[in-house]
């Protein structure tokens, strides 16, 4: 069996990377984070340092998309993103999807103890 190099991807870039990335200045990123905090979660390490990960820096580049090539106003950008989210399902049909997971489980450990 051939050996299979395994690929270490990065889960967090810091600012100064991401702001390399997308060929901007750190203060914009910052800014850019205040204006649409509700879109962007970033973290932070122990020292306080930004953390981004894929989703963030993918809603990055989709904000200066729309502000830088697109031309869209802040305002207008946070309407445009707000209106591509998916909306999050209704809380009692995630409930009853659960359910019905757990109760196929409960069914087939019920016909594993049975087969003994």
């Amino acid at each position: 069996m051939p050996y299979k190099e395994k690929t270490v991807e990065k889960l967090f870039w810091s600012i100064g990377e991401v702001a390399d990335e997308l060929g901007v200045n750190t203060s914009l990123i910052r800014y850019w984070e205040k204006e649409f905090g509700h879109l962007l979660r970033t973290r932070r390490n122990s020292k306080g340092d930004r953390l981004f990960t894929v989703k963030e820096i993918e809603q990055l580049r989709r904000i200066q998309h729309l502000v830088k090539d697109q031309g869209f106003t802040l305002n207008g950008a946070k309407v445009r993103l707000k209106s591509d989210e998916p909306a999050p399902p209704p809380m009692q049909d995630a409930l009853t999807e659960v359910r019905e997971r757990l109760l196929k489980v409960r069914s087939e450990l019920i016909a594993l103890r049975d087969r003994r």
